[in-house]
């Protein structure tokens, strides 16, 4: 799905809602994403119900990140399945043979997200898709795609670079976003600010002095600077010293156990363009 016009929320004449992407993926692009929806999700996975639905939507030219979301969500919950969604048929024709039906499968789609019997997914991924649309079409699409979610389901949209070592990406439930998460290789991190990059289409352009993402990676660089003689010890008791510096001022969602993952997860509400 690409980035010229805004799909409506009906294709026409039943055509998938969106565009064709560039494609580009690579395997274990996404592990620290993985990771992170394995956590957050996890309750809600392992919820005594039907074998939840996960889906990946535009997952490229080919299909290993629906195959690696697939193994590690049933680390959590044996029986989830996953369906890769893309809106290109050579792609998901190319994908078929990696399927393991009612496990994992893959469908032709886009934003509309078609699922059998119209059965409603716990989890959304999309992953590098939106970053090819305009700006003014996130809200449309973020809305479109929790419009699709179960009750308690999980949208996560964001951007990460070639190889997974550095992501941005926002959470969002059936109500709209609720958090922002950065998450990088801290072996190779310079500064916080170096993820700026690799912010969402919703807060990349609104990165200049006076927004408060720039103001909140200001501070992340402030804190990483203070926070320089534990970089002796490593990148990691580095990164949790700053994470810690920044909780007395913005609404950090998480602690040290995910900070020393390389994460650090805020409050949507407060990074939100204004």
């Amino acid at each position: 799905m690409a980035a010229s016009e805004m799909p409506s929320s009906r294709g026409r004449a039943g055509r998938p809602v969106g565009t064709i992407t560039r494609g580009t993926t690579n395997t274990n692009r996404l592990r620290r994403m993985d990771r992170w929806i394995a956590y957050t999700a996890g309750r809600a996975l392992r919820a005594p119900a039907a074998a939840p639905v996960a889906v990946d939507l535009g997952y490229g030219a080919a299909p290993w990140t629906a195959v690696e979301l697939a193994g590690r969500l049933r680390a959590v919950r044996p029986d989830v399945r996953v369906v890769g969604i893309e809106i290109d048929p050579a792609r998901v024709a190319a994908a078929l043979p990696m399927a393991d039906p009612p496990l994992l499968d893959f469908r032709r789609g886009g934003f509309e997200v078609p699922l059998p019997g119209g059965e409603r997914p716990l989890l959304i991924r999309a992953a590098n898709v939106l970053r090819q649309y305009d700006e003014d079409r996130v809200a449309e699409v973020w809305a479109l795609l929790c419009g699709r979610l179960a009750p308690g389901g999980l949208l996560v949209e964001g951007t990460c670079d070639e190889v997974g070592r550095r992501h941005v990406w926002v959470a969002l439930g059936p109500e709209g976003p609720r958090t922002v998460t950065f998450a990088a290789r801290l072996g190779g991190l310079d500064r916080p600010s170096d993820l700026a990059e690799r912010l969402p289409k919703a807060l990349i352009h609104h990165n200049v002095p006076g927004r408060p993402v720039h103001a909140f990676l200001r501070d992340f660089d402030r804190a990483w600077a203070a926070a320089a003689p534990l970089g002796a010890f490593g990148a990691r008791q580095r990164w949790t010293a700053a994470c810690g510096a920044l909780a007395g001022d913005w609404p950090l969602r998480d602690g040290p156990p995910r900070w020393r993952q390389g994460e650090l997860t805020v409050g949507w509400a407060a990074l939100a363009p204004r």
